[in-house]
């Protein structure tokens, strides 16, 4: 979205807010799809940002929900339950329920409890449940999925459980890669598990569900350039993997990163010992970037101003409204005639950025939060939300 939009459309949504342009959304999937071909389907973790959900492009195939707060996501919206992975570490008697009587579309278990507690729910529904078994990280392990033995064993007692079916493996150990070199070996060694499992138990893999974890370059001046570069050196592994059993990639972060704009505004400025400080009304509480820290990063900062800057540029250290020395959101970062009253605009804030905020800490009120496509122009998906109303105790 260029400048002049952003400035049209900042009286719409004010400051604090965020606004996400579905246009680039779904430019980024329809450039994931070309790469990856038509061979492999595409799932969008909503964890990355709920609020795309409405709007999904039809590049997507799957949705993968990990709470029971986001299957309320999806049933509020209406989205096609058979699409859903129902995924998450944590999932109760009632989570499997619930999700049951939705439909969802495909189970992932990450224990055995998981596995019976969907296989009841089947059974007492009359139903056979898709189920995938989710393998824990081959580096040593994690709190997530299981590991080769346990997995091994359920599948070896598949014909066990009547209200399930065990169609496929899921497999994902974590985000921020950066190289090729890790994605290829975790398809590699689904390669290799999917054939053992084939030669040991006589079982077919029928389906993989993978997240390969791709990194989003938030700090880099080419970072379009470099994430498609980084699309291109994953693709031909992943086509590999795709011939053993459908493929599924599940990816939240580099779908939907560069489709986000945060608006602040500058409330207060000062110098001390020799150092710019300006205030904005939002703050570390309302926007996060993977991988900053103390504002030692700084990432692409638009600045609008209904005046002609005068002057030069000048380092200016930008702080929020928590009343924490941790609440830097840039250090040195470089504008001209920055004044009170002007509107900074952080980009690449699409994904995670405004769910991972310390929403509630000091009481503050959480930003607008709005959608705009150029056919439809800009809707207010979320208005101003006071916290103060969650924080107050009930008498």
């Amino acid at each position: 979205m260029n400048l002049n939009k952003l400035r049209e459309l900042l009286p719409q949504v004010g400051t604090p807010s965020y606004i996400f342009d579905l246009d680039e959304f779904a430019k980024r999937a329809a450039l994931v799809k070309k790469y990856f071909g038509e061979s492999i389907g595409l799932c969008f973790s909503i964890k990355a940002n709920p609020f795309l959900l409405g709007r999904l492009p039809e590049t997507f195939d799957k949705i993968e929900v990990c709470s029971p707060g986001e299957l309320t996501v999806c049933e509020r919206t209406g989205a096609d339950m058979s699409t859903v992975i129902f995924s998450g570490v944590n999932k109760g008697y009632a989570d499997v329920e619930r999700a049951a009587d939705d439909n969802v579309g495909t189970f992932t278990a990450e224990s055995p409890l998981h596995l019976e507690l969907i296989n009841d729910a089947g059974v007492r529904r009359g139903k056979v449940f898709p189920l995938l078994l989710r393998v824990t990280d081959i580096k040593g392990g994690s709190q997530f999925g299981m590991n080769e033995e346990c997995t091994f064993d359920l599948i070896k007692r598949r014909d066990e459980y009547k209200g399930v079916k065990i169609v496929g493996l899921h497999y994902f150990t974590g985000t921020a890669k950066r190289k090729a070199k890790p994605i290829e070996r975790e398809c590699d060694y689904l390669m290799e598990l999917v054939a053992r499992i084939k030669d040991e138990l006589g079982f077919t893999v029928e389906r993989i569900e993978y997240g390969t974890g791709l990194a989003v370059d938030y700090f880099s001046d080419n970072a379009d350039q470099e994430e498609e570069e980084r699309l291109a050196s994953i693709s031909g592994k992943l086509r590999e993997l795709a011939k053993v059993a459908e493929l599924t990639v599940e990816m939240g972060r580099f779908f939907a990163a560069p489709c986000g704009y945060y608006f602040t505004k500058v409330v207060d400025t000062k110098t001390n010992f020799d150092i710019n400080y300006a205030i904005v009304d939002g703050g570390m509480n309302q926007i996060k970037y993977n991988g900053q820290l103390q504002g030692m990063q700084i990432p692409e900062i638009l600045h609008l101003t209904d005046r002609e800057a005068q002057g030069e540029e000048k380092p200016w250290t930008l702080c929020g409204s928590i009343c924490t020395t941790a609440d830097i959101l840039a250090r040195n970062a470089m504008f001209t005639d920055l004044q009170v009253g002007d509107i900074l605009v952080f980009c690449r804030t699409g994904a995670y950025s405004c769910m991972e905020g310390i929403s509630t800490f000091l009481s503050r009120e959480m930003p607008v939060i709005a959608e705009y496509s150029e056919k439809e122009g800009l809707r207010i998906l979320r208005e101003m939300l006071y916290s103060d109303e969650l924080n107050t105790p009930h008498r």
